[in-house]
């Protein structure tokens, strides 16, 4: 079981793109944002959530939007995805992550991170 936990924009001003985020979707913040982070949700009903995450790279050059899909079981998930077509992704992990970077056939990068029953509600 596995579904699109958030959608993860890279930005290079935080502040700026909460600001203009909440407006433009009418969304808030899950919680206080860090300096290099936030979580926006719907401020009523459901919907996807959408990560703010701060990138140095322009966006002409590189990738900064990305899907985290939250599964329940991660190395069963990652498992599935390989057989589908996904590639893993050379990436320099930080301890304790709950994510895996794959990409899927055409190199776009994805994360499947392990969410466990958070996978099954939306």
């Amino acid at each position: 079981m596995m579904r699109i936990g958030s959608i993860v924009w890279g930005v290079r001003d935080v502040p700026r793109a909460i600001e203009f985020w909440t407006a433009a979707l009418d969304y808030r913040p899950l919680r206080e944002p860090d300096v290099d982070w936030a979580i926006l949700v719907p401020k009523e009903g459901r919907g996807p959530q959408l990560a703010i995450k701060e990138v140095t790279s322009p966006s002409a050059h590189h990738q900064r939007h990305h899907l985290d899909l939250y599964a329940f079981d991660q190395d069963a998930e990652v498992e599935r995805l390989l057989v589908l077509g996904a590639s893993t992704v050379d990436w320099d992990y930080e301890d304790g992550a709950d994510y895996v970077v794959l990409s899927d056939p055409d190199g776009n990068r994805f994360c499947v991170v392990a969410a466990g029953d958070a996978a099954r509600s939306q």
